[in-house]
């Protein structure tokens, strides 16, 4: 354990933060950059008293629950956590919650996207941002609580618990084996988040092919890399599918796209064109 590097490394990693970024009120104007040490041992669930002494260099070795919960309230990443086990002298232990915000430079990508169906998904295939081309090309997810707008949920039981085709796509069946294996490495890096641990559970119980699935114990699924929509609208629209990993958030962004002149992208053109609001008109009279 180096003492000295971990007090640094914890207080570097305490300036940065600002209270709002913590969901902490900002106050008054503050003498010194970040948080203080007393709100990082409340976030941590830990004294004062032993956090002032990490960061001095002269607290005993902390267990792997405190630096856990000292990465959680520091709003360490992955990389970053590990490399606070490692100046402690731990094995890294995954019991901090998985991230739902997305990133403002995502955010604004997004948009500067109009002739792909763009969105950013959670480590729990919950979606969390999106375009307006998505939106059109598969669902107004602005219309949906933030429970349904989760696709592993939709895969294996459809919007009203029966099981359905997602979206009226092709690969279905791959993309359920995706969802399985991805959802096994998550539970194993959030064990004790309780959305996590809750949808799992949810899907064993309510889903026999999940179960089925689940029981293969497989680790990893084959890509998808093209995907067909029968969309009410536009019809038939074949699309490549990529998938980019936001390592710093476990989130992914994945994008839908379609070679310039071809069907598909005459298609989305006309989807783009038409919005979420004339989609939904088309297919309501």
């Amino acid at each position: 354990m180096d003492k000295a590097e971990l007090g640094a490394f914890l207080r570097s990693r305490r300036q940065r933060l600002r209270p709002e970024d913590v969901g902490l009120p900002a106050g008054p104007r503050r003498r010194t950059p970040g948080l203080r040490r007393e709100e990082v041992a409340v976030l941590a669930h830990i004294s004062t008293e032993y956090y002032v002494r990490l960061e001095q260099g002269r607290a005993p070795r902390p267990s792997g629950e405190v630096l856990a919960g000292i990465a959680g309230a520091l709003r360490l990443t992955d990389a970053e956590s590990d490399h606070l086990h490692l100046l402690a002298g731990t094995a890294p232990s995954r019991t901090g919650l998985h991230r739902r915000d997305v990133r403002p430079s995502i955010l604004a990508l997004l948009e500067r996207l109009p002739q792909t169906a763009a969105f950013v998904t959670s480590a729990v295939f919950e979606v969390l941002a999106w375009n307006d081309l998505a939106a059109a090309l598969m669902e107004d997810f602005a219309a949906l609580a933030p429970q349904d707008r989760n696709l592993a949920r939709r895969a294996f039981l459809g919007p009203a618990g029966v099981d359905a085709t997602l979206y009226r796509t092709s690969g279905t069946a791959e993309f359920r084996l995706n969802v399985v294996t991805k959802l096994r490495s998550t539970l194993a890096r959030y064990p004790t988040d309780p959305a996590v641990t809750g949808l799992v559970a949810e899907l064993l119980d309510a889903s026999p092919d999940f179960a089925r699935l689940w029981e293969r114990h497989d680790v990893q699924a084959a890509p998808t890399l093209t995907k067909t929509f029968r969309h009410p609208v536009v019809g038939e629209i074949t699309v490549n599918c990529d998938s980019l990993t936001l390592t710093d958030r476990d989130q992914h962004l994945v994008l839908y796209s379609a070679p310039p002149g071809s069907p598909a992208a005459e298609a989305l053109a006309l989807l783009n064109v038409l919005g979420t609001e004339g989609v939904h008109a088309s297919k309501h009279p």
